[in-house]
């Protein structure tokens, strides 16, 4: 009788458990709907909008329509695409406090809907994928259009790494709900960089955020249009006139922001080297700097190609200065997140602080404190590169004038590092002269969310001494270590049968 009582007691505490853990279930699976947290354990939270990203979307006025072109018949390494872009659209959503509006569309039977993606620049994609051991092409979309009134950007192809779809979308939402647009100009005079064949990749990164015009300063125009918030001399090679200078003199003055890419050194066939006398010194002078007609070379460098008869080779090359995240200002932000960053023959800056006092003058980059200058003779061929010469120092690559509260000149001591040849292969050079635009024509929003992802992380430098001990652990290391538990093994299997013969 007791045992059966004690039974029915036991399970109706069971069933009372059970009813209870049901519920807290159900209570946590409701909260968890409507409050949203994720946790991103990455160092820069490359799984998470970051706050400018949120601080955008909850300071809507209006609402913006997010819609995302997806096909269903995708190949299957792309179905996760789908989902990661999903995440990251319903994070933009939750914050927005219901200004967000996305919508997920399949046009590929659409045709109307197919004719309207092709207006806004949305263009239907080709994939291969393989059915019944046969490969195909099909068809497809995989795009984003943005809307807010009568604006629409749109994010025409999406790419299988999203480490740089945050900044994609944020930067097309403050475009479609900005009133005024920057107005960038870039020297289209004196021999510099063509824009849409030099700097193709640098244009079409400007061009998403920015009005970007060129300027020719041997126009008849008294002076460089006021409307252009910063204007940008991309590696000139013919010398400046006294009345040009004076009209870019009279735009910095008048409070317009100034970045100089030049080089202090040409390079031209045959690796054929002489100083490129530009006249920017005259400009430059006013506000403390100078550009040096010299070559810096240093220690931590990047791989340059040459040719030699039928033959190709690559080695390290000291007149391609390597910067990485000691050699930036980590109090500035559009340099602070960088790591690796190569500038191709590039000249030194000297600084003159009585021009420009009380801190006005700002170093963004520089070398390490192994590198040297080549000031004459200039043999840059790889076989004499690596062979320092003159006096080893720490050299200015980089270096900010604050000219005015509206005004400020940026002097990068190369012209080629935003090229496309050098781009390519060097994504950080991009960011870097992306981040250096935007911190004078915009604000630091943009730069924190671009910079997020680091493209390269190098190896730090290390000492003859340190590569030769990393390199014998890495040799011997591990036949070290189980040599030594083999020993500490049989010696320990020796004192268990001394103890068991006792």
């Amino acid at each position: 009788m007791k045992d059966n009582l004690k039974n029915k007691i036991n399970k109706t505490d069971l069933s009372i458990t059970a009813i209870l853990l049901l519920g807290i279930i159900i209570v946590v699976n409701f909260l968890s709907y409507q409050i949203f947290y994720r946790w991103d354990l990455t160092e820069n939270k490359i799984y998470s909008i970051s706050k400018v990203s949120k601080n955008t979307v909850e300071s809507l006025d209006d609402v913006v329509n997010v819609k995302a072109y997806f096909s269903k018949n995708l190949p299957a390494q792309l179905l996760s695409l789908r989902q990661e872009v999903e995440d990251i659209l319903d994070e933009y959503q939750n914050y927005s406090n219901g200004k967000i509006i996305i919508e997920y569309i399949d046009p590929s039977d659409d045709e109307k809907t197919q004719r309207d993606l092709a207006m806004i620049g949305i263009p239907q994609l080709q994939f291969e994928v393989y059915e019944k051991d046969k490969r195909a092409l099909v068809n497809g979309y995989m795009g984003i259009a943005i809307s807010y009134g009568d604006n629409t950007e749109t994010i025409p192809a999406l790419k299988q790494d999203t480490s740089d779809l945050e900044y994609q979308i944020t930067t097309a939402i403050k475009k479609v709900t900005s009133k005024d647009i920057a107005k960038i100009g870039i020297l289209s005079s004196n021999g510099s960089a063509d824009l849409k064949k030099d700097l193709s990749y640098a244009y079409k990164e400007l061009s998403g955020l920015y009005d970007v015009v060129p300027v020719d300063l041997g126009s008849d125009d008294s002076s460089i249009p006021t409307d252009i918030k910063t204007l940008i001399i991309p590696s000139p090679k013919e010398k400046f006139e006294d009345d040009e200078i004076e009209k870019i003199k009279d735009f910095v003055n008048q409070g317009h922001s100034l970045i100089v890419l030049a080089d202090g050194v040409s390079i031209g066939d045959g690796l054929v080297a002489s100083k490129n006398d530009l006249n920017l010194n005259s400009l430059l002078g006013n506000y403390g700097l100078t550009l040096n007609s010299d070559l810096v070379g240093d220690v931590r460098n990047g791989i340059a190609s040459f040719s030699q008869g039928f033959f190709t080779f690559s080695s390290n090359y000291a007149f391609w200065p390597r910067i990485t995240k000691d050699g930036f200002n980590h109090d500035y932000n559009a340099v602070s997140s960088l790591e690796n960053v190569i500038f191709p023959w590039v000249s030194s800056i000297s600084i003159d602080e009585s021009k420009l006092p009380d801190g006005k003058i700002t170093i963004l980059a520089h070398t390490t404190d192994k590198a040297w200058e080549l000031k004459d003779n200039f043999d840059v061929s790889p076989k004499k590169a690596n062979f320092p010469q003159g006096v080893r120092g720490e050299y200015n690559l980089i270096v900010l004038a604050k000219v005015n509260d509206q005004s400020n000149i940026i002097v990068v001591g190369d012209g080629d590092f935003v090229n496309n040849n050098f781009v390519q292969g060097n994504p950080d050079n991009l960011t870097l002269f992306q981040n250096l635009v935007d911190s004078l024509s915009l604000d630091d929003d943009l730069i924190k969310i671009r910079s997020k992802v680091v493209s390269s992380r190098p190896i730090k430098d290390l000492s003859d001494s340190e590569k030769a001990l990393y390199r014998y652990l890495n040799v011997f290391g591990i036949t070290i270590l189980v040599l030594v538990y083999g020993m500490f093994r049989y010696f320990m299997r020796r004192k268990s049968r001394f103890v068991d013969d006792l």
